[in-house]
């Protein structure tokens, strides 16, 4: 079974988890390895990932969205992630992720925010 699942939506991918815990070893290697194909075909260069159904999750699946930062920056895709749990949030915290990750409080703020031009443009 997939660990994503994905729609086209105003033209921009967005992803979501089918699991609420992902903590199996194995499991987080195919999440992961399903997020980097979802970087490289990234509609127009802009991707969300929704975690809504997402409760909990490893550390070492907190690295994998590390990576798939990485992997949208080397791949010029505009990465933005919602819906994140309060416990995830604070986890997302305390490693400062929150600092170098686009985090929106729902689906809707994300979608809208590829909108939103600079102070230049």
């Amino acid at each position: 079974m997939a660990g994503l699942r994905s729609e086209e939506k105003e033209e921009i991918k967005v992803v979501y988890f089918n699991d609420a815990k992902i903590l199996d070893e194995v499991r987080i290697q195919q999440v992961g390895q399903e997020l980097m194909e979802m970087a490289d075909n990234a509609t127009n260069g802009k991707m969300v990932v929704n975690f809504n159904n997402v409760t909990f999750m490893s550390s070492a699946m907190i690295g994998k969205v590390i990576l798939l930062n990485k992997k949208c920056k080397t791949n010029n895709v505009k990465l933005k992630l919602c819906n994140i749990s309060d416990n995830v949030m604070e986890v997302f915290k305390l490693m400062r992720l929150n600092k170098i990750l686009d985090i929106y409080k729902n689906e809707e703020k994300a979608l809208a925010s590829f909108d939103k031009k600079g102070w230049f443009g």
